[in-house]
């Protein structure tokens, strides 16, 4: 599963509180977020977090985010060690990332690296398509010919190659945008889009957009056979 918080901005508005309200308020819902998925048995989670687009927001707002982020992995890493969850963070490659930040991040993830309760990945300075374009490099380096390449040697050379297609991807705050987001893993996953914004989310609307989830037929482009012996579209 995955989720885009969105909203974050819009809840301060509503408020009349500045932006960096909004993003404060978003850490208890990730906490929820993070503690229903566990308990409801899902093993690979994603938090949308911060784009490689995000850098274009003011100089004040992406300093804010980066202590946030920081007193948010400081504050709780040792829940998501005793809950056995495995913390990774999927971009990571920008050089004006804090290098207090880059070093609280490694801690956490060599800290619960043997973890396998779940499977938590932050994508943090992460832009779908520029993993593509990485991955496409790395099978040119590594001198894979043209007509070796296949979706599973691609797949290969992507970020954390070990992370399984995305079943299922909440975005709130009611917008319908995939937003660069992990454009190989949620080629075939089901989207929800409940209205409430991030910081007002919870564990039953977690709970609701999974029960959403498991209603659904899963086609993958076929057909599903119908009672009558044939098939429906």
């Amino acid at each position: 599963m995955a989720c885009v918080m969105d909203g974050n901005g819009r809840w301060a508005a509503q408020r009349s509180l500045p932006r960096t309200a909004g993003h404060r308020a978003a850490e208890t819902t990730v906490i929820d977020v993070i503690e229903a998925a566990r308990s409801a048995g899902v093993g690979w989670l994603s938090l949308f977090a911060f784009s490689t687009e995000n850098w274009r927001r003011p100089d004040s707002e992406i300093a804010f985010l980066m202590c946030l982020v920081r007193r948010v992995i400081r504050k709780h890493a040792p829940l998501l060690h005793a809950r056995g969850i495995r913390c990774r963070f999927l971009g990571m490659t920008d050089p004006r990332i804090p290098p207090e930040l880059a070093g609280d991040i490694a801690d956490l993830m060599t800290l619960t690296a043997r973890n396998r309760q779940m499977t938590l990945t932050v994508a943090f300075d992460h832009g779908g398509r520029r993993d593509i374009v990485e991955a496409a490099r790395s099978l040119i380096r590594s001198g894979v010919l043209a007509e070796a390449v296949t979706e599973e040697t691609f797949a290969a050379h992507l970020p954390f190659s070990d992370t399984p297609d995305v079943d299922l991807v909440i975005r709130t705050s009611g917008e319908q945008r995939i937003s660069n987001f992990m454009l190989w893993q949620v080629a075939y996953a089901e989207w929800v889009f409940p209205q409430v914004l991030w910081p007002d989310f919870r564990a039953p609307d977690f709970l609701q957009c999974l029960e959403a989830y498991r209603r659904r037929e899963r086609r993958f482009g076929g057909v599903l056979p119908n009672q009558n012996g044939g098939t429906q579209a």
